[in-house]
């Protein structure tokens, strides 16, 4: 059986519902980033054990999170011993503003990824861009290199569209999907 671990920060809880949404799909544990930036108990184990790692965290200021940089400049020890070399790995993100330049947060994480020797997964989804495309619909937001998600500064994680969420679900399955290939 191919395990999958979902590693994220969620500052307001928007990349906390997204994150669950990447679990639901790819039938993973979802490991949470606390406020200072740490694991809970377990976390690293978790990690270590699985087959594929699906990290996520906010754009903040174009890039992730400092709570996320705390968890990535701590992961120098399974880097070290090299861990989690020929793992999969995919990240995710979320801001407020439609571009809010997300793809420098993917790049952040998929550079993480390729320095500890992993296998990167994109979304393996076309943009919805066509003239009859709608907000509501998935991959709206157009991005190959992962899952991104976008929520007005005044919303609620309750108030994330179901088209960005429904992209996190099946961009979750691809991981899980990929990570079983792998595991052949």
């Amino acid at each position: 059986m191919t395990t999958v671990a979902v590693v994220y920060h969620s500052g307001y809880g928007h990349t906390g519902r997204m994150a669950q949404s990447v679990a639901e799909g790819a039938g993973a544990s979802l490991v949470a980033i606390d406020a200072e930036g740490n694991l809970p108990e377990g976390g690293w184990e978790t990690l270590a054990a699985a087959d594929a790692i699906i990290m996520g965290s906010p754009t903040y200021m174009g890039s992730v999170s400092w709570q996320f940089k705390k968890f990535a400049d701590a992961s120098s020890k399974p880097w070290f011993s090299q861990q989690w070399k020929d793992k999969v790995f995919a990240g995710f993100t979320n801001s407020a503003t439609m571009n809010g330049d997300k793809l420098s947060t993917l790049h952040y994480l998929f550079t993480l990824a390729m320095q500890h020797s992993g296998i990167w997964v994109g979304t393996g989804m076309l943009p919805s861009n066509a003239k009859a495309a709608q907000r509501n619909d998935i991959n709206y937001v157009g991005s190959s290199s992962g899952a991104m998600a976008q929520s007005p500064s005044d919303s609620s994680p309750a108030e994330m569209l179901p088209g960005d969420l429904e992209t996190a679900r099946l961009f979750g399955k691809r991981v899980a999907e990929v990570a079983t290939q792998f595991k052949s």
